[in-house]
């Protein structure tokens, strides 16, 4: 079913949680991976959620703890809003998986790949928050070809927490994220990005930030791979056009 609407009391009030962890065994007899550790799933287009938490409330693990992917939200289906809601888990927190999606007024949390998948996103006005006494990444986007037009844009957001964080990791080998006018705290390592272990990715990937502020967002010590981006560079990722917005998303 199309055009889903659903609407919490506020975020503080309405929460939906639970702790399924990739680790965990489901009805299968498999363990569930991080795809079902979801505690909330959305594979139906046209999608919309204002004022909710979803929570993933499994413990926050040891560093480097395998199998421990505890996704709170994972977002499968085209044309999906979120404004007004909480994402709270540690490993994994927010599926941004496929499709094109749009999260405004957002407060997002987690420790290592807290928004993670392949989607088309514009993230506005958000708070993403790292909760990690060791190294942690922001983001982990998946894009694999020059062709595929997906991507991470955070605009006007502010990054805040513990921790040593990278921007974001190259899962994919075209990963592409970028920050425009975000606040970044002084957990952001000054490298900023991590390759993925492949150096074959600092050629591919696509890594920028324009006129970001904070103790985090000094660009001298940044990856010589990630860009320091011009205007007109970062134009087509600031507004909804960087979604194909105008053609989908209500007014909110």
């Amino acid at each position: 079913m199309a055009y889903i609407t659903i609407v919490g009391a506020g975020a503080d009030k309405t929460v939906i949680e639970w702790d399924d962890t990739a680790d965990k065994m489901g009805q299968s007899g498999h363990s569930l991976g991080t795809h079902g550790s979801a505690t909330f799933a959305i594979n139906s287009p046209y999608f919309i959620a204002k004022n909710i938490t979803f929570k993933n409330k499994a413990p926050l693990p040891p560093s480097g703890a395998l199998g421990k992917q505890v996704v709170a939200l994972r977002i499968s289906a085209d044309a999906a809003a979120f404004i007004g809601c909480k994402f709270i888990g540690a490993q994994d927190t927010l599926y941004d998986h496929i499709g094109r999606h749009y999260f405004k007024h957002c407060y997002i949390q987690g420790s290592v790949d807290f928004i993670f998948g392949n989607g088309l996103s514009l993230y506005k006005h958000c708070h993403l928050h790292a909760v990690t006494n060791s190294y942690g990444a922001l983001t982990a986007q998946k894009r694999e070809s020059i062709l595929e037009e997906t991507g991470f844009s955070f605009v006007k957001c502010k990054v805040t927490g513990s921790g040593a964080l990278y921007l974001g990791r190259a899962w994919g080998v075209f990963s592409r994220v970028v920050f425009v006018y975000t606040y970044m705290d002084k957990i952001i390592t000054p490298r900023g990005w991590y390759d993925w272990g492949d150096k074959n990715r600092e050629m591919t990937v696509f890594y920028g930030q324009y006129k970001c502020s904070g103790p985090g967002a000094e660009f001298g010590g940044r990856v010589s791979w990630a860009r320091e981006l011009t205007r007109q560079e970062a134009k087509p990722f600031i507004s909804v056009d960087f979604i194909d917005g105008h053609s989908w998303l209500p007014v909110l």
